[in-house]
């Protein structure tokens, strides 16, 4: 439908009793939940899953098919107590409003049978128990796989890695509960699950293996080898932007289609979903509803991690130090998409390998077409969130590749200056940005010892690693981050854009 705001709220309360009295343009299930039962436990039941994993298992469940793989919802951090509240009392029933530039459509989706209470660990071990959870799914952040970015593997000795491995009867983590479970399931002689990671990070499925296996290993060899055989961790790469609920989601959901959800999800109509077909105990029918499954998903999600990840994390700080507030905005700045469209084509398409039947070109056009919607209204603040562990994953892999080709990463190294100028806490109106890292002590107080030494900043080695450590990077960095202070962000753009040394 094309937006047309109703002033007046006539919403009716999303729940299964009032599904028969939504308005005519808001779709709903046709399958009942009595039809369902569970065969998913999902970590992290957020804005994404919501938006992508459930809306694939809703149209299935939509065309009559695997009624059998509903979602059971789980989260370990309090900080979801409150979606879980909402949710439960809407029986879990979700409103996902796709967006174009001209139109927005709804749909209530009802994939989810249940949401366990918020860190109950023996509710999700009973749960994982249950030989009816074929699969465990993940959407737990980029930064929740105990990757060290120095080495790219996992890190055993964090802290909370290593309490789980003393305590595996009370576990804290996701991967703590896993092994637990896969423990349980070994010594009854049942079958393992597998393991599926959503996340945006390169070889999700492989990080995912590491977490678990490496866990396991700290407690009990042949256990480790025993999840090596039994279970599998299919890498793939999912796509779906999807900006932060807020209360005006949740008012525009009242107005324009008279529901009213506490938990709405707007996203854009696009979505995209590359999985590989290695699934022990069975999958729902996933390629019935557009999910591509191919033996290697590595090239896709190499391509969509570093030009739609990266371009995000491209123009995520200079839009925030200017004074944006939403991508669409930043997007008609002139500036910032100039910058972003050089950085994409000139320095970090050239290390995207091939990938089977997609032209990298046309793909980077399709993503500033995507940033561009205005109706998404995806804000600075979201792409500019948790950069300590979006970088390593984003931007440093393109900056290690064009080192080791001989390239110049000159656009790269300004947008890593924009980062660092950003973490000082101000933008260029002088206006307080407020902590938007888990690291933001740290950072923050990085950024202001570069002002004094540039290279303090390249030194994080948990972002960095190695290649902070290289001069071209270093002499790149430190000459951006200056110009950066001395004449500003707009005029550095424009110096970049036109090749201004």
């Amino acid at each position: 439908m094309t937006e047309t705001l109703n002033p007046t709220d006539q919403s009716t309360k999303l729940s299964l009793e009032t599904l028969d009295k939504l308005p005519p343009e808001v779709t709903v299930p046709n399958y009942g939940r009595e039809s369902l039962s569970p065969g998913i436990l999902h970590f992290g039941p957020g804005n994404f899953h919501r938006a992508h994993q459930a809306v694939y298992l809703d149209d299935l469940f939509n065309q009559g098919v695997d009624h059998d793989w509903a979602i059971v919802g789980a989260s370990i951090m309090p900080g979801d107590s409150r979606l879980r509240e909402a949710m439960s009392k809407q029986d879990y029933l979700c409103t996902v409003v796709t967006q174009s530039a001209s139109t927005s459509e709804a749909r209530v989706t009802g994939p989810m049978i249940d949401y366990l209470p918020v860190g109950d660990i023996s509710a999700i071990l009973k749960t994982l128990a249950d030989p009816a959870i074929r699969i465990v799914s993940l959407t737990v952040t980029e930064g929740g796989y105990f990757v060290d970015a120095s080495t790219g593997k996992f890190d055993s000795g964090h802290a909370s890695i290593q309490a789980d491995a003393a305590n595996m009867n009370t576990p804290k983590t996701v991967f703590g509960c896993i092994v637990n479970a896969l423990a349980g399931r070994r010594d009854r002689g049942e079958s393992a699950f597998t393991v599926m990671s959503c996340d945006n990070l390169p070889h999700n499925g492989a990080a995912a293996r590491a977490a678990v296996v490496g866990l396991a290993q700290l407690v009990d060899e042949s256990l480790a080898g025993w999840i090596e055989s039994n279970c599998s961790f299919p890498n793939g790469m999912v796509d779906r932007i999807t900006p932060a609920t807020g209360d005006r989601e949740r008012s525009r959901v009242r107005s324009l289609f008279g529901v009213a959800d506490d938990t709405p999800v707007f996203c854009e109509d696009y979505q995209q979903w590359v999985l590989e077909d290695d699934f022990v105990a069975g999958r729902p029918a996933f390629e019935k509803v557009g999910v591509e499954i191919v033996p290697d998903v590595s090239p896709y999600e190499l391509m969509k991690i570093r030009i739609l990840n990266g371009g995000h994390a491209v123009l995520a700080y200079p839009s925030a130090l200017l004074g944006i507030e939403f991508a669409h905005e930043a997007m008609e700045n002139e500036l910032v998409k100039g910058f972003l469209e050089k950085v994409q084509k000139q320095e970090i398409i050239p290390v995207v390998p091939p990938v089977p039947g997609v032209d990298l070109h046309d793909y980077q056009s399709s993503v500033m077409r995507r940033f561009g919607n205005p109706a998404i209204a995806d804000t600075i603040t979201r792409l500019c969130h948790d950069g300590s562990n979006r970088q390593p994953k984003f931007i440093v892999p393109s900056i290690a590749d064009r080192l080791a080709s001989g390239g110049n990463v000159d656009g790269l190294a300004l947008a890593c200056a924009m980062w660092c100028r950003y973490c000082e806490g101000t933008d260029e109106q002088g206006e307080s940005i407020g902590p938007n890292d888990p690291s933001w002590d740290l950072l923050q107080a990085t950024a202001r010892a570069s002002v004094t030494e540039p290279t303090a900043w390249l030194a994080m080695r948990d972002v960095y690693g190695d290649v902070g450590k290289d001069e071209r990077l270093q002499e790149a960095f430190s000459k951006a981050l200056a110009g950066i202070r001395s004449r500003g962000v707009a005029a550095m753009l424009k110096r970049y854009i036109a090749g201004v040394e």
